[in-house]
Order: C-alpha cells, then structure tokens, then sequence
C-alpha cells in the first residue's frame, strides 16, 4: 500500500508512469492528493464512488488519465455508460485483498466482451482505452490472457517472488515479455 506521501517521494526519481489504483472508499477526497504528488493514471472501484461520471471527471480536473477497476464479481455494465471519459479499464483477475492468488480463469470470457465493447466503442470513433488485468498473471497464463483481449497486464508475486538463480527481477520480466508475444 502507498500513500500520496510515497507517490511524491519517488516521483522525482522514475521516469515512467505512476499508476495508482485506489482500493479505499471514499475515492473521491483522495483523487486530488495522490494527482499533487505525482500520480499520471488514477483506478477506482466503482463500488467506491457515489457518482462514477464525476469521480472520472475530477480525476481528468486533476490531471490524470482515469479508469475504472472492475472487481471478478462486478459486472461490464459499470463500464457502458462511462466510455467516453475512460483511459483503461482494469479487471481484476482475483478477488482483492492479498498477493499470490490463482487467475480466475472466468476472467478470460469476461475480458473477451470487454475487449469486444471498447473495440466498438473506439470503432464508433471514441478515444483509445486500455484494457487491463491484475491478479494470478504469470507465465502459464499470460498468453491467454493477452489473446483474450488485455493490452496490459500487473504481475506481482510472479515478479517479486521470482528465485536470483532465474534471473530475478529482469529474468521474470523478459519470460513474461516473451510468453505474452506468443499470442501477438
């Protein structure tokens, strides 16, 4: 877990992205704290938010691309109405609340129709969005995951529990890299 204190202490340091994904009720009294310190892309659950439309729109005010986080049990339609201020779409692949749980494999017909609806949407002429997935991804599942539609995918105890003697950090990361261009 990282606060908006953290946000701003290794901002100055990376070079890439921040991505902060809020999984704390209520989001919006947050939203303009972690955009001051550095954040560039802001997630929600939109369980969490009591008006989505607005939650998107004071996190564009602030800045920063926004999404929504669509838990395994939580339904597209969430997604329906909001398309036009959405810049990713995260779906969770586990249930949140600890690393190093098994990819629920339902995740993969839900992430083809999500696929299918942001495909229509930018069809229709609407902006890019990116499709992403968090929970169980590793090396024997990520070319699924990526055929099924993901642009993006979070791999934690993959990463972080990978033994020195394969390569650590690095040697993961290029497997995974590897795998997932199996399906491209």
């Amino acid at each position: 877990t990282i606060g908006p204190l953290v946000c701003e202490a290794i901002r100055p340091h990376v070079g890439i992205p921040i991505d902060v994904h809020l999984m704390v009720e209520p989001v919006d009294a947050l939203v303009p704290l972690f955009a001051k310190a550095g954040a560039n892309l802001i997630t929600f659950h939109p369980e969490a938010s009591r008006h989505v439309d607005r939650t998107l729109q004071l996190i564009r005010d602030h800045g920063c691309k926004a999404g929504i986080v669509l838990n395994p049990a939580t339904p597209l339609a969430w997604m329906d109405h909001v398309m036009d201020r959405l810049d990713v779409v995260l779906l969770m692949s586990v249930n949140p609340g600890f690393g190093g749980q098994a990819f629920i494999p339902a995740t993969l017909p839900k992430l083809r129709e999500a696929r299918r609806r942001i495909d229509a949407h930018q069809a229709a002429g609407g902006q890019p969005i990116w499709l992403e997935v968090d929970g169980g991804v590793k090396l024997d599942n990520i070319a699924r995951i990526v055929a099924a539609g993901a642009d993006t995918c979070v791999a934690g105890s993959a990463v972080f529990g990978a033994p020195d003697a394969d390569g650590g950090y690095r040697g993961v990361m290029a497997a995974l890299r590897r795998a997932a261009e199996q399906h491209l």
